[in-house]
């Protein structure tokens, strides 16, 4: 359990001893209510206390720079662009000079909302791509890794071919004149 500073300043030492109480602060005496007696435990609660909340560890991790800033864009965008739909939609039934500027208004903000979301969706795709998330065939990353992986293996080939010619004695050559 997570204890706040404030809850460890009043906690007595972890001593393994159950059941032990957490002195807290106390409250003014409640005008209204029947006085509170020597015996009282108003200033004591229970080790059974549990906080409001407690936390978790988030279950998804968060998402990468580019796509978190395309995606607020996205969200911004389709906001604005539903609240033009709406006074549209209420100016039209007001019968206002408005409806028509902002129906064209709110057409133009519904091919940029698509837009945004469209961004976020692309950004997001290309960011798997260079970063390697995506774990299919066809994958750029993995291709990247595979040639990689054959680099490696012949240069740890050469470096062996290459001491075994050194160690035959002569001047490196394969065969003898």
């Amino acid at each position: 359990m997570l204890m706040g500073t404030v809850e460890r300043r009043g906690a007595p030492a972890d001593d393994g001893a159950t059941g032990a109480t957490v002195p807290v602060a106390r409250k003014a005496p409640d005008r209204d209510g029947p006085a509170a007696g020597p015996d009282s435990r108003a200033d004591e609660r229970p080790s059974a206390y549990r906080p409001l909340w407690t936390e978790e560890p988030a279950r998804r991790r968060r998402l990468p720079d580019p796509v978190r800033t395309a995606a607020v864009r996205a969200v911004l965008v389709v906001a604005v662009t539903l609240i033009l739909a709406m006074v549209a939609f209420l100016s039209t039934l007001a019968e206002s000079w408005l409806a028509f500027p902002m129906v064209l208004a709110s057409v133009a903000g519904t091919v940029v909302a698509t837009w945004g979301v469209l961004d976020v969706w692309v950004t997001r795709q290309v960011w798997n791509q260079r970063h390697g998330v995506v774990s299919v065939p066809s994958s750029t990353a993995r291709a990247m890794r595979r040639e990689r992986r054959l680099a490696r293996r012949l240069a740890r080939a050469a470096e062996r071919g290459q001491g075994r010619i050194g160690r035959r004695g002569g001047a490196g050559q394969l065969s003898h004149p």
